[in-house]
């Protein structure tokens, strides 16, 4: 099981949690399982998300590993320049 933060507006649809549980091993099953559990992050999650796992953020790094003791934070897309 891996912990996942859950940031800013994605928390309404995890009924205001802040950090739910995932049985997960990369970021495509994280994505897959949490549009499951939650149905209200599916269309975020088609939308775009960005990950950070460890500090470092990613966006569609589908087959990322990761650890059950990794720090993860789901968001909503992260643009910059």
């Amino acid at each position: 099981m891996v912990k996942v933060t859950i940031w800013g507006s994605l928390r309404s649809a995890t009924d205001g949690q802040g950090e739910v549980d995932v049985d997960a091993s990369n970021f495509k099953e994280l994505l897959d399982r949490l549009a499951t559990q939650y149905p209200g992050l599916k269309p975020q999650i088609e939308r775009g998300v960005s990950l950070a796992l460890d500090g470092k953020i990613y966006r569609e790094a589908w087959f990322t590993e990761i650890g059950p003791e990794s720090e993860v934070v789901l968001m909503p897309y992260m643009t910059g320049g």
